[in-house]
This record gives C-alpha cells, sequence and structure tokens, in this order.
C-alpha cells in the first residue's frame, strides 16, 4: 500500500526572485532522496507562494525497496590458499561484506574467476527514516542570501513560522528551528487564516478556500487571463515581459488585477523612462494602444480579493505620481547640462584601476573605432559619424536619470544627444553601441552603431585580458563572454570584411600605445583567439551544425569569421548528401600521405605515370575557379569545385604508388598531394567528419 507524503515549509515573505529556484532545489532534493533510499513514488509535484515552498509526493511505498546484490570479491588464485581453505584476502572479503565465509562463492568475468558474496538488506518503513531525510532536505536548500532570527543558529531565506509533515493521514514528528511540524497550514495573510489538514491530497484544496493558490502555474495563468480581460474591455494593448510576470507571480498568492491612470502631462518623458519607472519601481505592467504608443494607464496585481479595488487603484496612483514626478526632475535637469560637460565628469568615474578612468576608456573606444572603420573602408561622412558618435557615447552615464535607472543608458544617451541638436545617425549610435546587450537581442541597425560598438566590447576585453582576468568556470564578472558573443553576431550581421587578427591587433595596438598592457601582445592575441574559438562554435551550434562538421570547419580556421559560418553550412549541407562520402575519403586519401610531405613543391618533368598530370590539369584547371568563390564567399560552389577532384584523385591512386623507393619521386608525388590538400585545408579538415 502507498501514500501521499506533503512538507510545506511556512516562512514571512520570501523574496519573489528567490522562489522558482527554490522551488525547484525542493523538488529535485526530494525525488533524490527517495530514490537514494529506494522508495518509490508516483510524482512530486511542488508548490510555492511568497510565504510557503511545498512538495507532494504521490503513491509514496511505505517501505524501502529490499536489496540483494553481488559483490566481486579477490579472484581465485588469491582467495584460495594451497591447501584449498579460504586465504586471508578472502576472509577478511567476507568480514568487510558482513557475510559468513561459508556463504562466498565464484564467478567468472571475462575469463577470469572471481569470489562473490551476496548482501541482503531488508528495506525498512519509510516512516521511520522521513523525519532525518526531510530535515537534511530542508537544511540542504540553497539561497543566494541567509538570515538568522530570534536565538535560532539555523540560516534560511526567511525564518519560518509553520511546519505541516504527513504522510498518509499521519503526522510525521519533526522540530526545526524551534516550530514543529503539524497538519495546521495558514492561508492569506489577510483573508484567510488556519485551516486543518486531513490528508496530503487536500492541500490545494484546502489553501484555495484560505485565498492561496498555491499551484504556480495556474496563479500564473490567472494573472495572464485576467490581463487579457481587461485588454479586451478597454481596448489596450497590455505589454507583458516575461521576467516582470514571473516576479508578479511570486509577489502574490491570490491574484486579481487592476488599472490606474497617471496625468497626461508626463508622457512628454520618453516612453521607455515611464515604463520601467512603472515595471522597476512598481511592478506595474505598461499600456499601449494599437499603434504601441504609451497611454496613461497602468494594470497592477493586488493580493487579494476584488473588495475596494477603486481604493487600492487610487492609492497605487498616489505612489506612480510621485514617482513619475521625480522622473521629470530627472529628466528636466539632465537636460540643463551640455554633452562636453558631462564628458568631462567622466575623467572622475573609475572603468577599472588598472585601465583608467571611463573618459580614457571613451579616448580608446575612439581611436579603435576610427581604424575598424577604415578596416570596413567606410566613406567619409560614416568616417565622421563614428568619430563623434564614439567621442559621446558614454555621456549619458553622469546623467541622474541614469543613475537613478542604470538599464536606462543608452536610451537617455539617444534622447539627449538628439535634443542637443546631435546628427540622427550619432544619436542612434549612442543607443545602438550597447547592442546586443543579451542573448537573443538584436545587433546595431547602423553601420555607425555597429562599429562603435565593436570597438566598445573589444577595447574591455583585450583590457580585461592585458591585465589578467580572464574568464574561468562561471565567473564573468565583467559579462566578457557576452561582449564576445555580441561582437560575433554583429560582424556577422553587417558582413564585415576585417578578420578576428585585425580586430584583437587593433585594440591591442591602442592599449600599447596608452601603456596598460601588463601581458604581451601574442599572449593576449592567443588568449583572444581561444576565447572567441567558443563564440564562433556556439553559433554554429546555434544554425544545427554538428558538431563534427564544426570541427572540421573550424579547423580550417575561423578568422574570417562569415567564412567559417559558411563553410559550416555548405558542408552541414553536403553531408546529407548519399554521394558525398566518397568524396571525403578521396579527400582524406590526399590528406593522409600530404602530411608525409617535406615541403609543397613539385616538378611536372618528374611525373613517370599519366595519371599524375590528369590529376595536377584537373587541380590546376579547378584552382583559381576555387580561390574565386572562396573569395566571393560561395562556399556551395567552392565545395562543388573541390567534389570534383574525385575521380582524378581516385585515378591517381588507383595507378600510382606514391610511397616508392626513389626518394626524389617519392618527394615530388608527396609535394603535388600537399599542394592538393592545402586547397582541401583552407575549405575544412575532413578527417574530423564521422559517419554512422
Amino acid at each position: 500500500m502507498a501514500k501521499d507524503l506533503l512538507l510545506e515549509i511556512g516562512m514571512e515573505e520570501v523574496p519573489a526572485r528567490f522562489i522558482r529556484d527554490a522551488a525547484n532545489q525542493l523538488r529535485d532534493k526530494t525525488v533524490k532522496w527517495l530514490e537514494e533510499q529506494r522508495i518509490s513514488c508516483s510524482e512530486c509535484r511542488v508548490y510555492a507562494t511568497p510565504r510557503r515552498l511545498a512538495v507532494l509526493a504521490t503513491q509514496v511505498a511505505e517501505k524501502q525497496e529490499d536489496v540483494r546484490e553481488e559483490v566481486k570479491g579477490p579472484s581465485r588464485k588469491i582467495a584460495v590458499d594451497a591447501d584449498g581453505s579460504w586465504s586471508k584476502a578472502a576472509l577478511g572479503f567476507a568480514r568487510s561484506q558482513g557475510v559468513d565465509p561459508d556463504s562466498l562463492f565464484f564467478k567468472e568475468l571475462n575469463g577470469v574467476e572471481y569470489v562473490y558474496a551476496v548482501k541482503s538488506r531488508v528495506g525498512v518503513e519509510t516512516a521511520r527514516v522521513l523525519q532525518e531525510g526531510v530535515r537534511q532536505i530542508i537544511h540542504s536548500l540553497n539561497f543566494p542570501k541567509n538570515m538568522r532570527w530570534g536565538s535560532q543558529d539555523m540560516r534560511f531565506v526567511r525564518p519560518i513560522r509553520w511546519l505541516v509533515l504527513l504522510f498518509g493521514n499521519e503526522v510525521v514528528p519533526l522540530e526545526i528551528a524551534g516550530v514543529t511540524a503539524g497538519r495546521i497550514t495558514r492561508g492569506h495573510r489577510f483573508l484567510g487564516g488556519e485551516a486543518e489538514l486531513a490528508s496530503p491530497a487536500e492541500y490545494v484544496t484546502v489553501l484555495r478556500e484560505q485565498y492561496v493558490l498555491a499551484d504556480i502555474g495556474e496563479r500564473q495563468q490567472l494573472i495572464l487571463k485576467q490581463l487579457d480581460e481587461l485588454a479586451g474591455a478597454n481596448g489596450w494593448t497590455i505589454q507583458i515581459k516575461e521576467d516582470l510576470l514571473e516576479e508578479v507571480t511570486f509577489l502574490v498568492e491570490y491574484p486579481t488585477a487592476l488599472y490606474g491612470s497617471f496625468d497626461p502631462d508626463f508622457l512628454e518623458i520618453p516612453k521607455e523612462v515611464l515604463i520601467t519607472s512603472m515595471r522597476e519601481h512598481q511592478r506595474y505592467f505598461p499600456v499601449l494602444d494599437a499603434a504601441g504608443k504609451l497611454l496613461p494607464h497602468f494594470v497592477t496585481i493586488r493580493n487579494g480579493d476584488s473588495r475596494a479595488l477603486e481604493l487600492v487603484a487610487r492609492g497605487n496612483e498616489k505612489v506612480l505620481r510621485a514617482r513619475l514626478s521625480d522622473a521629470r526632475f530627472f529628466y528636466r535637469e539632465d537636460q540643463k547640462q551640455s554633452i562636453e560637460s558631462a564628458l568631462s565628469r567622466l575623467e572622475s568615474i573609475v572603468f577599472h584601476e588598472e585601465l583608467g578612468t571611463v573618459g580614457d576608456k571613451v579616448r580608446r573606444i575612439g581611436r579603435i573605432a576610427l581604424q575598424l572603420a577604415e578596416l570596413a573602408d567606410t566613406d567619409p561622412v560614416t568616417t565622421a559619424n563614428v568619430e563623434r558618435a564614439a567621442h559621446i557615447c558614454k555621456f549619458d552615464l553622469v546623467t541622474q536619470m541614469v543613475y537613478e535607472f542604470p538599464e536606462l543608458q543608452g536610451v537617455m544617451g539617444e534622447d539627449y544627444a538628439r535634443k542637443a541638436g546631435e546628427k540622427e545617425e550619432v544619436a542612434r549610435a549612442v543607443f545602438e553601441h550597447y547592442q546586443p546587450r543579451y542573448s537573443g537581442e538584436e545587433s546595431p541597425k547602423s553601420l555607425v552603431g555597429a562599429l562603435v560598438s565593436i570597438a566598445d566590447k573589444i577595447d574591455t576585453i583585450i583590457g580585461c585580458f592585458s591585465i589578467g582576468i580572464i574568464p574561468t568556470g562561471s565567473q564573468d564578472p565583467y559579462a566578457l563572454r557576452r561582449q564576445a558573443a555580441g561582437i560575433v553576431q554583429i560582424m556577422l550581421d553587417h558582413a564585415l570584411p576585417f578578420t578576428l587578427t585585425e580586430l584583437f591587433n587593433t585594440a591591442i595596438r591602442v592599449h600599447e600605445e596608452a601603456g596598460l598592457m601588463k601581458r604581451g601582445g601574442e599572449a593576449v592575441r592567443g588568449d583572444a583567439f581561444d576565447f572567441f574559438a567558443l563564440r564562433v562554435r556556439n553559433v554554429l551550434s546555434e544554425r544545427q551544425i554538428r558538431y563534427d562538421v564544426a570541427d572540421a570547419v573550424m579547423a580550417a580556421g575561423f578568422d574570417h569569421i562569415r567564412s567559417v559560418v559558411a563553410r559550416g553550412d555548405s558542408l552541414m549541407e553536403a553531408v546529407g548528401q548519399a554521394g558525398f562520402k566518397p568524396v571525403v575519403e578521396s579527400f582524406n586519401r590526399v590528406g593522409n600521405l600530404a602530411g608525409k610531405a617535406e615541403s609543397n613543391r613539385y616538378d611536372a618533368r618528374l611525373f613517370t605515370d599519366p595519371a599524375e598530370q590528369a590529376l595536377e590539369e584537373a587541380w590546376k584547371a579547378n584552382h583559381a575557379v576555387y580561390e574565386a568563390h572562396m573569395q566571393a564567399g560561395r562556399t556551395g560552389e567552392a565545395l562543388a569545385v573541390l567534389g570534383g577532384l574525385r575521380e582524378p584523385i581516385n585515378a591517381y591512386f588507383d595507378a600510382v604508388m606514391v610511397m616508392v623507393e626513389d626518394d626524389k619521386i617519392r618527394r615530388n608525388r608527396l609535394g603535388l598531394l600537399s599542394v592538393i590538400a592545402a586547397d582541401l585545408k583552407k575549405f575544412a579538415d575532413f578527417q574530423k567528419l564521422v559517419w554512422a
């Protein structure tokens, strides 16, 4: 017979951002503990609100499974003495396993006989191990921040106020942090009360009667349903960000949506400022019209029922009015200072103690960006815009608005730059140079923004690498991985012509001129290539390119990012074709022998077989076409040209013995193969391909 198991940890309000992970931990740790204890169950469901974490395991076995296992000991040669009795090794093995020596037996394994013992363990009742197991689970939960309370030594995310621990209809005795487990749960702080649970199965129903929706998914779906109903009734579009929805879900136990309004005069402030203020400070959902224009309304989720919603709305309106008044004040005050005045204040902000101030960084960005513009062969107007955008790209960091809302850096810079009379391309680039700020965000649309963005990001990466700050494991305090991925994305999206080598050399040169390099340029460049290799490989993976195909094209070089991605796409398409494997096999025959060549020189006058002449002529006929396709990025056509060498290669190997005794002929034949292999290696290392 099986029973349900319920554990509920009741606490003071837990920060919303901690709850999802804590709930997942509770579920996973419970499942793991049951498995380790050999206690079967049907399903583990987790519940969580701001005041509770709970797990309900259904159909939990009342007893651990019995165990019978065979344990291998020493070989017969070691286990038996000359007189046929058990040796000291065998007796010691029996003693260590807790069995009688007479129960030992032999089994053959891989042609060798070993002594074995059978260990049997009878499972104990689940109720006997639950107390200590649950205690371990609770104490093993991890949170970003813990606290102690009262005279308790226990550290936990928030003080524990009640515990429920039921196995079937019975309470399991347990005391943690001075709280004794029982069958009494607590409902909504204001609308509900205490309630007694007769069994674990009625947990969700009993709490619902006490104005608590314990099921996370149910609570979130109700919020979305209410938002949808409000939007439909008023003809609105309610902007829902997943992270805000997640946070609100864990701020309430019984959600009720309501809306309020604010003074339309506040709409003079940029939409992004208003939305950020509503989201970040008040956890409100902004309201837009069908055209995407912000309306003077907001939607919020109340932790309660629908009583006195008008009063609640007025209270929220009052709080928001104060917030927006502050934002408007900051906005107006910021516009009173000039851009140049703001730039001068960057000289007092330290970027890094070994890399100087933000002002120093801006000057490096400017030098790098101009050199990248030259490499990209931009026209004079674009170059001038790059220079100006790089010069002012960080000025908004000293504004009051960005100080209050750091996530608005770039957004405010664009707005203030436009109002200060900067060219539209320059103002837009001030915003764009932060893009992409996270995985999935688009690259800068303008070339000006793209070049300044790359300059900013590569300055940070090379600067950090030059002083020994290189991400290891999960540690990446300067978000260097994200910035490197951003550079790769921008270079691909804008089809920029310069290589990673040129990019690294440009940034290294600027840092050397500034006297900032604490490590040698070669070491920094090598680390940068290793670092970017992983970012490029991620791009190939995202394009559904097989690992072996990625290995093959990466081995041929990834200095030119567009080329390695294009080669990966073309090779991935080719390996799916039935006739491509024989082509690769011919390539690998060339590669295997070309690796033994001392040089790539050969003399056609030393050819002794028509097949040698035919292979050379086929290669010469294809080489120029192949190079032209590769230069133009037509990798599919380039691979097809290489495929045309299959027949001449096979005919060559059918007719010619390469490794002949005549040293001169052998070197000559290896030289020809080496020349052909060099073309193959420009595309991929075909030997890395794996065939099923």
